[in-house]
């Protein structure tokens, strides 16, 4: 089970990190963009590292203080959750 969770999360963060390439290079060529909420839920569904990385490497979102604060908040709240339940089944 632990085998497809580390799967199902790099799966998604690596979705995070294409996904602020992709809506980055749709802004410069003025086309059509992913929504801001497409972006959010990638990042509420594990994502939250690969959006952070694709944020800074490709400065994207960066100005938006929702993205600047909400990216890393959704992280922290992630990791602990994680450590919770972590420490709940692992007694």
């Amino acid at each position: 089970m632990l085998k497809y969770a580390i799967i199902y999360l790099i799966i998604i963060n690596i979705c995070g990190l294409l996904s602020m390439f992709i809506d980055k290079r749709r802004a410069i060529k003025s086309k059509w963009r992913i929504p801001e909420k497409t972006l959010f839920l990638f990042a509420i569904f594990g994502g939250s590292i690969g959006s952070i990385a694709g944020m800074q490497l490709f400065r994207h979102k960066t100005k938006h203080w929702y993205f600047k604060y909400g990216m890393p908040a959704i992280l922290i709240i992630q990791i602990i959750t994680i450590a919770l339940l972590s420490d709940k089944f692992f007694q």
